[in-house]
């Protein structure tokens, strides 16, 4: 393993902070994989995943994040990076044809990974379109739906949401209250959504109602469908650029053949949320790694009674407490990845995964905010971003709660969702 830093290791103490502040320390430059790849998984991949790694990480370095911190701060989204991103042409991610890149499970994760270690407002940005809405038609759409919505998406020409959380069902969404009535050639959608990313300004919005069978559909409302109202959702601590918003559904007409061709109960969207919820797994990793790479380089420029941080036992034994749970984390996701490029579709798997992680990259960033002191709460350093956006990585996608309940009903066999009313006698 390489001990250097780089550039960041070079430039010297006592540099002036964005703020205008002597902070002694300039925000670290991150390293690249040989900071975090402990067990050098990284031999194990192909020269074209190694390169499609660099280059994600390389954008991410070198577009996003010296941009990144005041649309955060300002709540808005940097629509200026959505054509850079559609140069990388990884929307779609494992989708192939269509002009999607077909990526494996494993390549897919990586690439995902580097834009959480960026970003996880990007990264989530990234996952809503491709993981939720372009897997959506993907997977439950007709020929006809695909050919005529997944191009210009893989092209970042048209933007894609997918609502099915509402106000009232989260982790209860199969209880959904959203309507679709069969009306002619159309179906007419009423109900309300909530929590929904890129809504605001999408193209191409993925609706889950319930039809007049009882059955759940998904639905394809374009935008500037009368009835179709989204209210960005105001006052979010994390993922601050993504513009959530709750999506008032009045009489919204949608021609039949905008209802996804494939899509008969509620289980055929939990085929969509094993992909997602496998990305934001992933998402979680990156942002332990940013977590740790920071801490890592601020510790070796950061004097302290006359000696780096990184020379104190306590730093050093906080740092190797870090790289063991990512080092963990990582040799796990790579064998989930692995199973489900052979086929061993598993959502017990994934939720175990997204349960584990989210909890332990949640301890790697606050950590990583604890050893850089009073640097730690500002934007410059980049930690603080990714401390309040992993508690909405930890929440969506289902919390840790819901992942444990679904591991626990495959292990035991019982299911322990809905608790049983206590008998009075």
């Amino acid at each position: 393993m390489k001990a250097t830093h780089g550039a960041a290791a070079d430039q010297g103490h006592a540099l002036a902070s964005p703020n205008g502040n002597s902070s002694g320390v300039e925000p670290p430059v991150l390293g690249g994989p040989e900071f975090s790849d402990y067990f050098l998984l990284d031999n194990l991949l192909t020269d074209e995943q190694r390169a499609l790694k660099r280059k994600v990480r390389e954008f991410m370095d070198q577009e996003v994040i010296p941009v990144i911190n005041p649309y955060w701060e300002r709540a808005e989204f940097p629509f200026e990076l959505v054509p850079k991103l559609a140069r990388l042409n990884i929307a779609g991610f494992q989708i192939s044809g269509y002009g999607c890149p077909g990526m494996s499970n494993v390549t897919a994760g990586l690439v995902i990974l580097e834009l959480a270690r960026g970003d996880l407002s990007v990264s989530t940005f990234t996952g809503v379109h491709s993981a939720l809405a372009m897997t959506s038609i993907a997977l439950l759409g007709s020929e006809e739906q695909k050919q005529r919505f997944l191009p210009p998406m893989a092209r970042l020409e048209k933007l894609g949401a997918f609502g099915l959380t509402e106000p009232t069902h989260g982790s209860d969404v199969v209880k959904l209250e959203t309507t679709a009535h069969r009306d002619g050639d159309s179906y007419v959608l009423n109900g309300h959504k909530r929590w929904i990313g890129n809504a605001s300004f999408a193209d191409y919005s993925i609706i889950w109602a319930r039809g007049d069978d009882g059955h759940v559909g998904g639905y394809v409302v374009e935008k500037g469908t009368p009835g179709f109202v989204s209210e960005v959702i105001k006052g979010k601590t994390a993922l601050r650029c993504v513009q959530n918003a709750q999506i008032s559904l009045t009489d919204v007409r949608v021609p039949a053949e905008n209802r996804l061709a494939n899509v008969h109960t509620f289980r055929d969207t939990e085929k969509v949320l094993l992909a997602s919820r496998f990305c934001v797994a992933w998402e979680s990793i990156g942002a332990a790694i940013a977590g740790y790479e920071t801490a890592l380089a601020y510790a070796k420029q950061r004097r302290q009674f006359g000696m780096p941080l990184a020379a104190f036992q306590l730093i050093q034994y906080r740092l190797s407490r870090m790289l063991a749970d990512i080092t963990d984390m990582l040799c796990m996701q790579y064998r989930l990845s692995q199973l489900l490029d052979e086929g061993e579709y598993s959502m017990p798997r994934v939720a175990l995964a997204k349960m584990h992680y989210t909890e332990r990259a949640r301890a790697i960033l606050a950590d990583a905010r604890d050893m850089l002191g009073g640097n730690g709460i500002l934007l410059d350093y980049h930690v603080a971003r990714h401390l309040c956006d992993i508690e909405a990585i930890d929440t969506y996608e289902g919390t840790d709660t819901v992942q444990a309940l679904i591991v626990g009903r495959d292990i035991t066999g019982y299911s322990a969702f809905v608790p049983a009313v206590p008998s009075h006698h």
